[in-house]
């Protein structure tokens, strides 16, 4: 029987196998390998490829391997791995012979220690294509698929068996079957009708449901947080995405080094499966610095520290502070300092709840301002990809500028919403970034109440061998309802110019003129970016781009306000964390004069 043949095949290249690690201990010098000679028959192209790329004695040609029982143990092993290869193409009636100085390698003793190898012959006979027969993996799960091309008549790749039998045991497993497995195989080739006869019985067992998290592991998490933060939902019918869930969860508290669950090898009472959670903990601290620097803007320092498990629950601090502007020509310097502590499942393993304070000097062109806030909300997890926050924030900011000292006095309720599909957050290729802000807010005393809409949209798009070119694009849009300009806490208004805006612009350039030496930001904002990557080689990149930006006095906007622009090119270089970035960028209308350089991590957007 083929399952009989198989198992033949496998003890064939476990032997080859061990001679490899045997002929390790008989290292010796040895005479070059003159020549090797690889014949497929006529066969398609692809079929030759797949064989070359299997074979240990092309594998050690390529690396320049000599010695006698090296090349003796890799072409035991080829036989197997050469047969093997042919079933993937739908061939099981192939031969194969390896000829070592003209002598069938599987003849020569395994303990025999040859002085040289001069000459290595594969022949390859590949066969005839087998088509399949009676197909059948049995019986189906409401709902399974079975992969395409496992059918009567269609050509008998051999993966396509093991597709199959994966799909039905996982239909099985997706609707609460955790312990389908095979019950009988039956793989049989038939020669003379060139056809692989395939008839597997599947067993799906009792529908179980889950029981209890038991978790593994020397954690300085508390059991009961761990089992929270999972989120396995005892009783419910088991689903092997809810066990993935669970896992995801624990990973992204950033607390566990690693994360993996296990089944239970035998079923509970009353039809339920324990899962179990072997965990290991992360560092408990850990932090970082960047830096960035511009032309005029100066230079930017910022570092943060964590600590991942602060209480015993996978509770998290993030400390941040940033001092930027140093030596910059637009405005002084700028202070901020943050804190966040969140704790994770705390309503429902998906959302977090969070504390945050913030205290910051502005010293910008047209104001200055010193401001401080406390906020108390929640972040969600809808997705992999999707991703929300509501909270409700107290802040006072006390303003000073030409008009004299103001306080504004602030309760906002910022709702965040991010739906993130780049295939990598520093250097992406393809996908799209979404994010949008609404943060109604209510003054007190003398301050105005609005709403301020903010949001950012970029789409990706790779081309070219291995996404070698990329497009980017990106669009920002601003707007602040309510009060007036001058009524509006100036760090809600909007400003254009600078390396998050427009390149080769000066930081803040572009604001509205209320005259009588008076300027502020708009209260609408709009932000267009366009770059074309590429990549020269694995490290090094380049980067032509062009910026535009409006700000405008009215809430939308409505061609009062004004536009200028940006150019430029700029060089990157994949540090496998993200690319270094250098642009040198030119002004287009405005008020810029001169190149600009910027310099940072990251690509710009």
């Amino acid at each position: 029987m083929m399952a009989d043949f198989l198992r033949s095949l496998t003890r064939i290249w476990q032997s080859g196998a061990f001679a490899v690690c045997l002929a390790m201990g008989f290292v010796q010098p040895a005479a070059a390998l003159d020549t090797v000679l690889f014949e497929t028959g006529d066969v398609p192209e692809r079929v030759t490829d797949v064989l070359r790329e299997t074979s240990l004695i092309l594998a050690a040609q390529r690396d320049g391997v000599s010695a006698p029982q090296d090349l003796v143990a890799a072409a035991r092993a080829d036989y197997g791995r050469l047969v093997a290869a042919l079933y993937t193409q739908g061939r099981y009636s192939g031969t194969v012979n390896i000829l070592i100085d003209g002598r069938e390698a599987a003849s020569i003793p395994l303990f025999q220690r040859l002085t040289e190898v001069r000459r290595i012959e594969v022949r390859i006979r590949p066969g005839p294509v087998f088509r399949f027969g009676d197909a059948q993996v049995r019986p189906v799960a409401w709902g399974s698929e079975l992969p395409t091309g496992f059918a009567r008549g269609a050509t008998a790749y051999s993966p396509l068996v093991g597709d199959a039998v994966s799909a039905v045991i996982d239909g099985w497993r997706n609707i609460g079957h955790a312990k389908a497995n095979i019950e009988r195989q039956s793989l049989r080739a038939d020669h003379l009708s060139q056809t692989l006869e395939v008839d597997v019985s599947v067993a799906p067992g009792p529908r179980l449901r889950f029981g209890k998290l038991l978790v593994e592991g020397q954690s300085n998490v508390h059991t009961s947080r761990i089992i929270t933060i999972a989120g396995l939902p005892e009783g419910a019918v088991f689903s092997p995405d809810d066990v993935e869930a669970a896992a995801i969860r624990l990973r992204r508290t950033g607390t566990f080094r690693s994360v993996a669950l296990s089944e239970a090898e035998t079923v509970g009472p009353n039809n339920t499966l324990d899962i179990t959670a072997a965990v290991v903990d992360e560092k408990p601290r850990r932090y970082g610095v960047g830096a960035e620097i511009s032309t005029l803007e100066g230079l930017l320092l910022s570092g943060y520290w964590i600590h991942r498990n602060l209480l015993g629950g996978a509770e998290r601090l993030r400390i941040d502070g940033e001092i930027s502007g140093i030596g910059g020509e637009t405005g002084g310097t700028d202070y901020s300092f943050g804190a966040r502590y969140e704790r994770p499942a705390s309503i429902g393993p998906d959302t977090s709840v969070f504390v945050t304070i913030e205290a910051e000097r502005l010293d910008e062109p047209d104001f200055q301002s010193d401001n401080l806030g406390f906020g108390v909300g929640a972040h969600r997890i809808f997705s992999d990809t999707l991703e929300g926050e509501l909270a409700i924030e107290v802040r006072n900011a006390r303003v000073t500028d030409t008009s004299g000292i103001k306080d504004f006095n602030l309760l906002s309720l910022p709702a965040t919403l991010i739906w993130d599909k780049r295939d990598n957050a520093l250097n992406p290729t393809s996908g799209f970034y979404l994010a949008g802000e609404l943060r109604p807010f209510v003054g007190f005393g003398t301050t105005s109440s609005g709403l301020r809409i903010e949001t950012d949209a970029r789409t990706y798009r790779g081309f070219g061998e291995e996404n070698r070119f990329v497009l980017a694009g990106r669009f920002q849009l601003g707007s602040v309802v309510g009060p007036t300009v001058i009524d509006s806490p100036p760090d809600y208004l909007f400003y254009s110019g600078g390396g998050g805006t427009v390149r080769g612009q000066s930081y803040q350039s572009l604001g509205v003129n209320l005259g009588g030496g008076i300027r502020r930001g708009g209260r609408s904002f709009i932000g267009l970016s366009s770059e074309l990557r590429t990549s020269f080689t694995e490290k090094l990149g380049a980067v032509a781009f062009a910026d535009a930006g409006y700000v405008g006095s009215g809430s939308f906007y409505d061609g009062n306000g004004d536009w200028h622009g940006g150019f430029g090119l700029g060089l990157r270089y994949n540090t496998g964390i993200g690319p270094i970035r250098f642009d040198v960028a030119a002004p287009v209308g405005g008020t810029g004069n001169g190149l600009q350089i910027y310099v940072g991590i990251g690509q710009s957007f």
